[in-house]
């Protein structure tokens, strides 16, 4: 999945815990603000890391 599709499937995520938490569903939309930090956070470490990285073929 490239970096795009990632950052929309977390944007989905959390959309989807800010409309759980306006209904009420508090479990819910704690768990879908969880998942979308850590993916984010995930993401933006991955990138990170390979910004710097040279490759050679």
């Amino acid at each position: 999945m490239s970096d795009f599709y990632k950052d929309i499937l977390t944007g989905i995520v959390f959309a989807t815990g800010l409309l759980g938490f306006v209904s009420g569903e508090f479990i819910i939309s704690s768990t879908l603000f969880a998942t979308a930090a850590i993916a984010s956070n995930v993401n933006l470490n991955r990138k990170r890391a390979n910004a710097g990285h040279l490759q050679c073929e």
